[in-house]
């Protein structure tokens, strides 16, 4: 039976057996820090309801401390089982899903192409590109199926989606897939209600992004400072998105510090 037929029937069943499903269900990957627990929160204040997903429970419960009723349910993105089970999980209880925010990442150790380690390149685009799809993949197929049809989908992709940073070459190489990945979504979507965007992000202030305020190796070989913004403004962006009636997408959008090294020569 295909992905689409179980998460179908589940729908249904769901429906069948009376379950009163609150009226906006979010999924949000990577919820347990960074911008995926700023966002997170930002959409339980909003009055989604709200499931954390995430491989650390521990830190998802503590993203969940500032959400009113919200569902931690721990995952690894990368395993296919683990995210099956996720989303037969989600479906039993609430029987659709509104909006996925397909964040989960990693950047990585930086290292020159020639001395990156194949593990090391198989471990981001686990997690960045194969895990993505994976959780976009299952959410597909639940909203082309669930009643009313339709959803939105937000994929985080990056500035290195348009232009790489020094020795960066996997993480480069997801984002630039993960615009791929929304575009022949979006596509698809269009016949199911299905909305599909990208928000590619630039120097948002989070653990990730700590050492830009340190000094980071630029292209031409300078170790510069770089500004940073606030990533609350990130999670209002997506709140926002969110808010959208599915007859308006935002296919793509940029959100950036204004004076980090992005337009221009460096």
């Amino acid at each position: 039976m295909s992905q689409a037929s179980e998460a179908g029937q589940a729908a249904q069943a769901a429906q069948a057996e009376g379950q009163q499903s609150p009226s906006r269900i979010a999924l949000v990957t990577g919820a347990g820090s960074g911008i995926g627990r700023i966002t997170a929160r930002a959409l339980g204040r909003a009055g989604w309801t709200v499931v954390l997903t995430g491989r650390r429970e521990d830190a998802l419960k503590e993203t969940a401390a500032e959400i009113a009723e919200p569902w931690v349910l721990p995952a690894d993105v990368t395993d296919e089982m683990a995210v099956a089970d996720l989303f037969a999980q989600l479906t039993a209880r609430y029987g659709r899903l509104d909006l996925l925010f397909n964040n989960a990442g990693a950047f990585g150790t930086p290292a020159p192409a020639a001395e990156l380690a194949p593990a090391q390149w198989r471990a981001i685009v686990d997690v960045n590109l194969t895990g993505a799809f994976l959780v976009a993949q299952a959410a597909f197929a639940l909203m082309r199926v669930q009643q009313p049809s339709g959803g939105r989908i937000i994929n985080n992709g990056s500035i290195s989606a348009h232009v790489p940073r020094p020795n960066s070459v996997a993480y480069t190489a997801t984002k630039h897939a993960m615009t791929g990945l929304t575009k022949s979504l979006g596509l698809e979507g269009r016949a199911h209600r299905i909305a599909v965007g990208q928000l590619d992000i630039g120097n948002a202030a989070t653990e990730m992004t700590e050492r830009m305020t340190q000094g980071i190796l630029q292209a031409d070989g300078r170790i510069a400072v770089e500004p940073v913004m606030d990533a609350a403004h990130v999670a209002s962006t997506v709140v926002h998105i969110a808010s959208l009636p599915l007859e308006v997408n935002v296919p793509f959008m940029t959100i950036m510090a204004t004076g980090m090294p992005y337009l221009g020569r460096g």
